[in-house]
């Protein structure tokens, strides 16, 4: 395979054709829709079938498990065309190849990893539950709890802000776990299937800002039994199996900052094309000086955020700090979220500007994407806490946020 640069980043031709083909099939088959699944907030089950068609979910899974076994990087690719012209199927394709299915690809049993892939190859997007009311950014304060009885475990408690939790068939539930005689072991993930376990079900559903075809839901457990099989257990134990979990999380953050990407990159497309179109004082506004500037300082920003998501997306096992891992490195994983969530509001912004009042119509996309683009300084990690992981990486100490300092 040769390699070509392109946009400053070097990609092989099957990576090339790779993107090609998601370029087509979001411009042909999901533009179309984009807008309708906004209006209608119903989650498009049309996308997810021309993506599952077109070996789009389960992109990452390994041979010996019926997948292509694509990179982190080639996901990021298909993410990116997906989320230009529809931040909704951007985010799906993401759950379906960078979610929770890269815990249970790199943590779970055999048994575990057959059943994840059989349900992303077949286009679920498995749902991630860690976020509670009252244990948002302090996820290790959950008490959704799971209770040891025999060779059982009984989980009761709430998620909210769960991801497509009412669509999803898969579900990786995060909980406290507490031993036959109460005792406080750790937290641990634990597997549920929708329509299939006991006890598991959907509270209300969150009206959102943007991204409105996938739901945002409440994931309640009330006596939700499950069996050892269906126990996620970390390298490190339920003591320190949290940590393993978490970084579990930061292949899911590369793909949320790729979505910001492409939805960038999507707006700045449409504002370059209408500022060569748009005539006002008898001449292109691209002829102005001003608009110029607007223009260089987003392909600037929008450069700077690809190479900081490639290079995350590469990171998987080769991370800054010596190590190897199933993951990308959880520095880069936050640097890329951070500068690329942020940098994209701004350029969304501007594109919207660009446009003037036509940008603020609903006729057009701009206005879409800039409520979607809001999301990603906020879900899969705030800004505020990513800058935490990124110091605690650069000091290399632990940097606790509770009043006790470091719990363990």
């Amino acid at each position: 395979m040769t390699e070509e640069t392109t946009n400053h980043w070097a990609l092989t031709r099957d990576q090339r054709d790779l993107r090609a083909r998601a370029r087509a099939l979001a411009e042909e088959v999901i533009a179309p829709r984009a807008a309708e699944v906004d209006r209608t907030e119903k989650y498009p089950w049309e996308n997810v079938a021309a993506l599952q068609e077109n070996g789009f979910t389960g992109m990452t899974v390994p041979a010996e498990l019926g997948g292509p076994g694509h990179s982190f990087l080639d996901a990021v690719l298909v993410v990116e065309e997906m989320a230009k012209v529809c931040g909704v199927t951007g985010r799906i394709a993401v759950e379906a190849n960078m979610g929770a299915i890269s815990a249970i690809l790199a943590y779970g049993t055999d048994q575990q990893r057959r059943m994840a892939a059989d349900f992303v190859l077949a286009g679920d997007k498995p749902a991630i539950c860690i976020t509670e009311p009252d244990a948002g950014s302090s996820a290790s304060m959950m008490t959704t709890r799971a209770d040891k009885r025999g060779d059982r475990y009984v989980l009761n408690g709430k998620k909210h802000w769960i991801t497509g939790a009412s669509v999803s068939r898969l579900h990786l539930i995060f909980a406290r776990v507490f031993d036959d005689d109460g005792t406080e072991l750790g937290i641990g993930g634990f597997l549920a299937i929708r329509d299939e376990t006991p006890g598991l079900s959907f509270g209300r559903r969150e009206p959102t800002m943007g991204l409105r075809g996938i739901p945002e839901m409440e994931v309640l457990f009330e006596d939700m039994e499950v069996g050892q099989e269906m126990v996620v257990m970390p390298p490190s134990g339920w003591r320190r199996g949290f940590g393993d979990l978490m970084n579990a999380y930061n292949s899911q953050r590369v793909g949320a900052g790729t979505v910001a990407l492409g939805l960038a990159t999507g707006a700045y497309e449409l504002a370059l094309d209408f500022s060569k179109k748009r005539e006002q004082f008898g001449r292109p506004i691209a002829e102005f000086q001003g608009l110029q500037w607007m223009l260089a300082d987003m392909s600037v920003k929008l450069e700077a955020a690809r190479s900081l998501t490639y290079r995350a997306a590469c990171s998987r096992g080769v991370g800054t700090d010596g190590t190897t891992g199933p993951f990308p490195d959880p520095a880069m994983a936050a640097q890329a979220k951070i500068f690329t969530a942020e940098a994209s509001i701004e350029v969304v912004n501007q594109a919207l500007q660009t446009f003037g009042a036509a940008g603020y119509s609903r006729r057009n996309p701009l206005e879409r994407m800039y409520r979607d683009v809001r999301m990603f300084t906020i879900g899969g990690g705030t800004a505020q806490i990513l800058r935490t992981v990124v110091a605690t990486r650069i000091l290399d100490r632990k940097l606790p946020q509770t009043r006790d300092g470091y719990v363990t």
